[in-house]
């Protein structure tokens, strides 16, 4: 029976894309008989969706082999109107007005869309990897700043309290014996109260063991001494170290 309702055909096309990638495309179509040529569209053609299912194959056929598969989920509209102007002109001579051609589907090998998933699954993963190692390297470059700002801020501030102890036992031994005192008897007592500052900060240590310190009537001068020989001692040592040469250092000998 002949109706001039639209009615609409699908047809499933099997092809291949530029870049070798089997296909399946889904191709669907509104037509409807055109009332004037009713005629025509009873008695010309005996197969009419047969008909129009091989002008369809042959539309997609000459389309999609041009296009990669990429190309061809880009320009869905592209395939969809060239079937559809190719299939109205031929089918207008028997009697057929084609409403519509859309392409609904287009379905890769099976294989093909594991391999684009997998695809996109690492390049997601290593965009993850790279995000996670700029997020670790700014968290180490900050750590880095605030350590080098927290011994800056440090430093300076031993610094401070060093001028600050050293101008204050001045004041006091000047006030107590009425005669300024000379900057290596101050440089002296600093390191004798930076030396008992070390030892009762080891001994407020809670992992702290026993701690023997020489007791004697020339121990506070013994001290002076051991700990102005180790810095004069330690420090060209560090410099030679630095620049790559070995320090001879005078001996004492008893």
């Amino acid at each position: 029976s002949t109706t001039v309702r639209i009615e609409q055909t699908t047809v499933v096309v099997e092809t291949k894309t530029k870049d070798n990638v089997f296909v399946s495309a889904t191709i669907a179509v509104q037509q409807s008989v055109q009332p004037e040529r009713t005629v025509d569209a009873m008695y010309k053609l005996s197969d009419v969706r047969g008909q129009m299912r091989a002008y369809i194959a042959d539309a997609v056929r000459s389309t999609v082999p041009k296009l990669s598969l990429d190309q061809c989920f880009e320009r869905k509209d592209d395939i969809s109107w060239h079937v559809h102007n190719r299939l109205k002109a031929a089918m207008e001579n028997y009697g057929f007005l084609i409403h519509k051609a859309l392409l609904t589907d287009l379905v890769p090998n099976s294989e093909v869309m594991a391999a684009m998933n997998e695809i996109h699954k690492q390049k997601r993963l290593r965009d993850a990897a790279i995000m996670a190692a700029e997020a670790n390297k700014i968290q180490v470059v900050k750590a880095a700043e605030a350590a080098a700002e927290s011994a800056q801020l440090q430093g300076d501030g031993i610094a401070r309290q060093r001028k600050a102890i050293m101008d204050g036992l001045r004041d006091s031994l000047s006030t107590a014996g009425g005669e300024d005192i000379d900057s290596t008897e101050l440089a002296n007592m600093l390191l004798l109260t930076q030396y008992f500052d070390t030892i009762r900060a080891v001994a407020a240590d809670s992992e702290a063991q026993t701690v023997f310190i020489p007791v004697g009537p020339g121990m506070i001068a013994e001290t002076a001494e051991q700990i102005r020989c180790a810095t004069l001692q330690g420090t060209p040592a560090q410099l030679g170290m630095r620049s790559g040469t070995t320090t001879r250092l005078p001996v004492a000998r008893s």
